[in-house]
Formats: C-alpha cells, structure tokens, sequence
C-alpha cells in the first residue's frame, strides 16, 4: 500500500474512532443516557441549530453530559494527546525508544514542583499563569536535564544509563514528595491526587487551564520535527547539515516539559502513554516525525479516553484511578520493549 494514503487511511481510522469513543464515553456511567439524547442535548447548544431541536431529556441528563462529562472527556483527550506528543519529542531528543515522561522521572519532577506549589505558593501568579502549572513546569524541565546530563550529553544516550537515572531521580522525588506528604497536614489530600493520576471531579475549568499550555507545547514540538529526524542521524551529521543541535535540545526539552507539566497539573501522575502510543505508531508509519508526533498525539487522546470509560465501568459504582490502569498497561509493556531490546539492537 502507498505510504500517503496508508498514513491518510490511519489518520481517518483514528477520528472515527474518537468520534465512536466519544459518544461511547458520553453515554456510559453510573447513568446511561441512550445515543438519540447525548445529540439531541449537543446539538442544542448549537447557535442555529440548537432552536430547532425539541427537548425530550430530563435536566440532570443534560447537566450529566454537558456539565460533567463532556469536558472530562476532552480533559482525558488533552492529556492523552500531551502525554503521546511528549514521549515522541523525548524518544527522539534521546534517540531512545523507551524514553517517557514518566520514566525518565519527568511526570515525578512536574509532581514535585506542583506539591510545592500546592503547599508554599498556592494563589500566587507566576508570569500570568497560576502556580501549579508554572511549578509544575519548572519541576519537570530541571529534572529531564538531570536525567540527560547523568545519561550522556554529546553522543548516543545509553538505554541502561537512562533508564537507571531516571528511576533514581524519580525515586528521591518521590521521597522528597512523600516526606512533603507527611508534613502537609489538610492538603495530604489535594497532594495524594497528584500520586494516582485521575479525571474525577474535573469539569471545565480544568479544560480551559490546560489548553493554552498543551497547545503551545504541541506547536513547540511541531518547529522541531525535520531537525528530530535529521539528529536520528547522529549529532555530527545533524550538525554539518545546519541543524543548531543546542538549540534544537533546548527546544525539545522544553516543549516535552511543557507537555508534561501541563497535562500533570491538572490529573497528576498518568504513566506509559508516552511510551506505548509511540512505539505502536511508529510500527504503522514509521520513523518520520512529521507524521509519528501528529498520529502519536490523535492516539493518545483516543488511548485516554478509552482508558478513563474504562475507569469508571471496571468497579462501578466506585471509580478506579485512571493512572492506575495505564500503569497496568504500561508495566508490561515496558518489560516486553526492554526485553526486547536486549535481545536485539533496537533501531528508532
């Protein structure tokens, strides 16, 4: 099959079903509202078409989906599509497949300067923006260059040097939040948030912080894709061909931060979709980033969004954590890429 309609074909696959896992979503929890109503409540908040539409749904359906959970399911896309986006713009600023926010401790980073933010300086301004996200941010871009200093700046990043600093990282962040934890007294709550990762309680507000952030860090990453492609070649070669390697890390690192921090900020630690949506995307189309960052993103968002209805059918009534069942995902197959990677070399 010719690469650009199997990429068209893929892209098409994809809407549909975010649109099928939307009104799935939509119509699925602790009350059921029927497909005819979910269309007939959306489209009557349509300027010309909403006038048209005869009412036959109760009041709390219409609150159900259009005040709960309509932008929780947005929220979950948004997330997804940020937490995709950043594990490509990682994977390839590492040139290391199994490079994800979360593994390489920047989720656990964006965590910690959120639980200070939360503790120390919450309703405080910082540039505009409230300080969660700003924290947050600063949390997760300090430590990815940890991790990429420990790792290996000026050649081809070691997978086990990776890997290992990146556990250990996120391992003394998580003390160090622990023990902010153990002192935080009322907001051990709104702190242990952070730990499991969740889309419970978040409604519209939660939408509108996240956009702004989310988008811009997608439109950072989409400056740097040729310049990703062209450093999988090596830095000298990206080099002598007029890629500003400094430049281009910088950049990457971040958009991947603000990816990372944005989507953190707002449902705390959600782990491996950075790692799983990419690796499956690149088996489909291939190494290009021009097309794996854009069909990563898609992916992802559809990925959460599954994920999340799962979340809330799996025990209903009782919701369980969203970050809980990617983790469950996420954990073997990590093993399975590691094992993997061991066997043979693992060529991005």
């Amino acid at each position: 099959m010719d690469l650009k309609n199997k990429t068209t074909k893929i892209y098409a696959l994809l809407l549909v079903l975010i649109l099928l896992a939307s009104f799935v979503s939509l119509g699925t929890g602790a009350v059921n509202v029927p497909l005819s109503k979910i269309l007939k409540i959306i489209a009557s908040q349509i300027p010309g078409i909403g006038a048209g539409v005869v009412s036959d749904w109760s009041s709390s359906q219409e609150v159900i989906i259009l005040n709960l959970r309509l932008p929780r399911i947005i929220l979950a896309f948004l997330i997804g599509a940020e937490l995709s986006a950043a594990g490509v713009i990682y994977q390839g600023i590492f040139r290391n497949p199994l490079a994800d926010p979360y593994i390489i401790g920047a989720s656990a980073g964006a965590s910690l300067g959120a639980s200070l933010a939360i503790l120390l300086f919450q309703g405080v301004k910082v540039m505009g923006m409230g300080s969660v996200p700003a924290f947050a941010f600063l949390g997760a871009f300090l430590t990815v260059i940890i991790v990429y200093v420990i790792a290996g700046i000026g050649g081809r990043t070691s997978s086990h040097t990776l890997l290992l600093a990146g556990i250990a990282i996120s391992s003394f962040i998580s003390a160090v939040v622990s023990f902010l934890m153990y002192f935080s007294g009322q907001k051990l709550q709104h702190i242990y948030f952070w730990m499991l990762g969740s889309f419970s309680s978040q409604g519209w507000k939660e939408v509108y912080m996240n956009l702004p952030y989310g988008i811009l860090g997608f439109l950072l990453g989409m400056w740097n894709l040729r310049s990703l492609n062209i450093l999988q070649l090596g830095e000298d070669t990206a080099f002598f061909t007029g890629v500003d390697v400094e430049l281009l890390k910088k950049l990457s690192l971040a958009a991947g931060s603000l990816l990372t921090a944005s989507a953190v900020a707002v449902c705390g630690i959600i782990g491996f979709v950075g790692l799983i949506i990419p690796h499956i995307i690149r088996m489909l189309v291939g190494p290009d980033h021009r097309k794996l960052y854009p069909m990563s993103a898609l992916a992802g968002g559809l990925y959460l969004m599954l994920a999340d209805t799962a979340s809330r059918i799996v025990i209903a009534p009782t919701e369980l954590p969203v970050g809980i069942l990617t983790a469950l995902f996420g954990g073997p197959f990590f093993l399975h890429l590691l094992l993997k990677k061991n066997q043979r070399d693992y060529r991005l």
